[in-house]
């Protein structure tokens, strides 16, 4: 039996959902909580497979296209989009490591990521050991254990600007079968893809320069593609084992994505790291143009790293483009382009002439983010390294007079001017 006549309501519910396809040169914006089937066959087979789309929990067009962008960028087999760039870290995490295993980390990460792993993932029984001079390969290969199920490092570290010897820490990791994950965040795949350089996994913070305009969140995990249950399934029991009810594991279902696949399907959803559709789309609007606004912001970075290393009110700038830093030559390895956006520089007055800075620059926005269009700068000491000991902050080069600034894309004479406008009473106080 058919309505022949629907009440009011009836009809307005459902009197848009039959629309034919056009052709869109951007990407649709699928912004449904759910897919509807078309028919019981189609429903079972979906839950059965995983083929389609179903709830946008664990699926959604918009999302697929942006993760099929960003794994063009990255050179990467197959990428997992997730809610921030905080989530797609612990769900790399997660995806290899478990209760009683262990992870060897860069002490030079982001205090987020630091804080998960000694406080969340300790409480999930899983241990991670810090390295301090993450150039040494002995180091990294001597806290390697019996249970080590992954290395993990930034690429272009936050704050100092440390560079990951992608190649020799990923031949480490290679030597246990282990992968390395690396944050790419700060140098985005315009100026470096880290697993051409041997990494197995990358994360990024997708809020951030691959979004570019500091209006959305957004995580991404990237993998090789090139995991192999021959020689790694030992360290991966959970990817290589049978499935609860026989299913048949991850590895003999997906081959080499078996890291990404078991992100995808059983870490990342049940977490609920899922992001939104608006959001997806929002952030592959930005990467059609990231190569345009990391060459720019890069170039107005070395310009500013170079005006500000000249001044007397300055004590040193830990810019990886000036020839000074101690990584200048391995950047050169790994980054083509430019040298990043993102720097400290420490004043020789101190905490008083941070303040004085922060408070009164005018084209530089206070701000706690990085790789926003717009220029920021923060005081580390006091707000992301707040947390960590006067001789930790010294370690990373972090002291009560240092600066972190992200620079955007304003004209870099704009930048300069403002600069030494707040600069020179504290050039003048110094003389």
């Amino acid at each position: 039996m058919t309505v022949d006549s629907p009440g009011f309501a009836t009809t307005a519910v459902p009197a848009a959902r039959r629309q034919g396809a056009a052709p869109s040169r951007a990407t649709p914006i699928y912004l449904t909580a759910g897919f509807e089937f078309d028919d019981f066959d189609h429903a079972a087979d979906h839950f059965g497979t995983g083929a389609g789309f179903g709830y946008t929990r664990t699926g959604n067009p918009t999302v697929h296209a942006v993760e099929r962008q960003l794994a063009a960028l990255e050179s990467a087999s197959e990428a997992v989009l997730v809610a921030s760039g905080q989530a797609a870290v612990v769900t790399a995490l997660l995806t290899v490591a478990g209760a009683g295993d262990h992870i060897v980390s860069s002490t030079h990460i982001y205090e987020g990521t630091r804080g998960l792993l000694l406080d969340n993932l300790a409480r999930l029984g899983i241990e991670t050991t810090f390295i301090d001079d993450i150039a040494d390969a002995d180091a990294w290969r001597g806290a390697v254990r019996p249970n080590t199920r992954a290395l993990f490092g930034e690429s272009i570290a936050n704050a100092r600007n440390d560079i990951l010897d992608i190649a020799a820490i990923s031949g480490v990791a290679d030597e246990f079968a282990i992968p390395l994950i690396v944050d790419n965040t700060l140098a985005t795949p315009f100026l470096l893809r880290p697993l051409e350089h041997g990494a197995a996994m990358v994360v990024h913070s997708a809020s951030k320069f691959l979004a570019g305009h500091g209006s959305v969140l957004g995580g991404v995990i990237l993998d090789d593609g090139r995991f192999d249950a021959a020689t790694a399934g030992h360290n991966a029991p959970h990817l290589v084992l049978p499935g609860r009810g026989g299913l048949p594991s991850v590895a003999a279902r997906h081959g080499g994505n078996a890291r990404i696949a078991y992100a995808r399907e059983s870490v990342a959803p049940r977490f609920g790291a899922s992001p939104s559709p608006l959001n997806a789309f929002l952030i592959g609007q930005g990467a059609e143009t990231l190569g345009l606004r990391v060459e720019r912001q890069s170039r107005n970075a070395l310009d500013v790293a170079r005006w500000l290393s000249a001044q007397d009110a300055v004590e040193s700038v830990d810019y990886v483009g000036l020839e000074s830093h101690p990584d200048h030559s391995l950047a050169a390895k790994y980054l083509q382009g430019g040298h990043g956006s993102i720097f400290t520089f420490t004043l020789s007055g101190g905490l008083d002439a941070a303040r004085d800075f922060v408070e009164s620059v005018e084209v530089f926005t206070h701000m706690t983010h990085i790789g926003d269009v717009r220029s920021l700068v923060l005081h580390p000491a006091t707000t992301s390294h707040s947390h960590r000991s006067p001789d930790e902050r010294d370690v990373l080069g972090v002291r009560p007079g240092t600066l972190r600034l992200s620079i955007g894309i304003e004209n870099v004479a704009d930048l300069i001017a403002d600069l030494a406008r707040v600069l020179e009473p504290a050039r003048q106080a110094v003389a």
